[in-house]
């Protein structure tokens, strides 16, 4: 008959000390497991084995780091480089496999691979016995895959190691570059679970790394891949975002966002709606930026939190052109209702911006979330294809928290054609509004036209109207229903009256 107690101790969980892992995992790993970390060389699985260790001192286990490939001097200057001190990790170091394995003529009788594996595992399991730990991380058992020479033998000794360290009531974390397809499916099928670091490298900027569950058995988890990034302190990992696991907001949906100027609402069918997200399309220089500055301004003053996306424009920028235009941010800055982040493309993932953004939703209530630019956004993913999954899950999540989401994009060149745009695939049909901005020629100037194209929630003013950007900020001129043309940039004039805006 088992102890109950005992029962409820091996299906307890224990934490990594990632939280990102740990929520992938819902809660953490099985206590008294094998689990494999798998990775190719420089994809983080001794940091993420270092930290599931120190988490164990924190709360008091007796924990050992068994070290087949690595120098203890190696060891410590990872934990150096992270400002981690190894001590109460007890370190057992195995000299490398070069240095133990002698000429065939030290042994009469046993093939000195024999010799070296029982060896090894002799001396692992005497400190097992020796310092009884709760947590053990082996590093990594490339080494016992060259002695045990075949997969018959190589699959025996792991699963000696399994029964073994379950009987000591030990969670272990085996760690395994991946070298042959043949040896990781032995290792996987032994094994409780499996967790896979990967790293791309891309064509510019940092390397992109992902960790994802290949296998958890009776526990449910995550699934498909999260982005994760090594900083000095640890592994940060950031789950995928996914809609069904964050509740829809009470805010109401069917109110209005306004922007603060009469005619903009007014071709808009009354603001933005509640829990929508909006596209402002148009080529460099239009006016985009002004526009999406405008809702803010307006959501700011309301005491409305805002956070705001740079992707190509400096920060600095950013506010100097606003106080230009009659917009003042930095009270809100001061006070902490406004967010602004500069990105740098190169160094961003995905998952990170999308984790980004869930925090401070969840955290601060932010109620609109605006992206200048989207083409920044594209040009921050590694592959395209998956621009469309990304941002509709993005989208999805900040519509179910009732935030409104702004979206600017840029089309190319400055008079191209309608629909023009850099981005290789189209996201309009994503957005719940599209605000489309033009230049147009008339009179011997270069002139601004806005309109809205799509709205899915109610009516909204069908006209072209001229737009202009002054000292006092956003001016929209009467709908220019005397000119053919405009969105084309050459524009007729069908008129008898001059309804165009004087110049300022």
């Amino acid at each position: 008959m088992h102890d109950v107690s005992a029962l409820q101790i091996a299906d307890s969980k224990i934490q990594t000390g990632i939280d990102g892992v740990d929520k992938i995992l819902r809660g953490g790993l099985p206590r008294n497991r094998l689990y494999v970390v798998e990775g190719s060389p420089g994809s983080g699985k001794t940091t993420l084995a270092l930290q599931f260790l120190l988490e164990g001192i924190r709360h008091g286990e007796t924990v050992l780091y068994v070290t087949l490939s690595e120098t203890a001097e190696e060891l410590y200057e990872v934990a150096r480089s992270h400002n981690w001190s190894l001590e109460g990790i007890h370190l057992l170091e195995l000299d490398s496999l070069a240095e133990r394995i002698r000429e065939d003529t030290d042994y009469t009788v046993y093939h000195p691979a024999d010799v070296e594996l029982v060896e090894t595992t002799r001396r692992i399991r005497e400190e097992v016995e020796r310092i009884r730990p709760t947590r053990v991380a082996l590093d990594s058992v490339s080494e016992l895959k060259i002695l045990s020479q075949t997969i018959a033998r190589y699959r025996r000794e792991i699963l000696g190691f399994k029964q073994f360290f379950v009987g000591k009531r030990c969670t272990v974390m085996v760690l395994d570059d991946l070298t042959s397809a043949k040896n990781e499916q032995q290792l996987q099928s032994i094994a409780h679970g499996v967790i896979r670091m990967e790293r791309e490298t891309r064509d510019y900027g940092t390397t992109r790394r992902q960790l994802h569950i290949i296998k958890m058995r009776a526990v449910p988890f995550q699934e498909g891949l999260h982005d994760f990034v090594i900083r000095a302190g640890g592994l940060e990992v950031f789950p995928r975002l996914t809609v069904r696991e964050h509740p829809m907001t009470h805010r109401k949906i069917d109110a209005t966002v306004e922007s603060g100027v009469k005619e903009l609402d007014t071709l808009l069918g009354s603001g933005l709606d509640c829990a929508s997200s909006t596209l402002i399309l148009g080529p460099a220089g239009c006016g985009k930026t002004t526009i999406s500055a405008q809702f803010m301004i307006a959501a700011l003053g309301r005491g409305e939190p805002v956070l705001c996306f740079l992707f190509e424009e400096r920060y600095e920028t950013f506010l100097q052109r606003a106080a230009g235009l009659g917009m003042n941010f930095e009270s809100h800055l001061e006070s902490g209702l406004l967010e602004l982040v500069q990105i740098d493309p190169a160094e961003l993932s995905p998952g990170e911006f999308a984790h980004y953004i869930h925090t401070r939703v969840e955290s601060r209530g932010v109620q609109m979330v605006v992206i200048d630019s989207l083409n920044g956004y594209v040009n921050a993913m590694p592959n395209e294809r998956f621009l469309m999954i990304q941002m509709h899950e993005l989208l999805t999540y900040l519509g179910q928290k009732g935030v409104v989401t702004l979206l600017v994009m840029a089309q190319h060149g400055m008079m191209g054609p309608m629909g023009s745009t850099p981005v290789p695939v189209d996201v309009s049909f994503l957005a719940d509004t599209v605000i489309l901005l033009r230049y147009f020629e008339a009179q011997g100037a270069i002139r601004q036209a806005i309109s809205v194209v799509k709205k899915r929630r109610g009516a909204h003013e069908r006209t072209i109207r001229e737009l202009q950007l002054t000292a006092t900020g956003v001016l929209l001129g009467e709908p220019l229903r005397e000119f053919e043309g405009v969105l084309t940039g050459v524009p007729r004039y069908r008129g008898t009256q001059r309804p165009l805006l004087k110049e300022t």
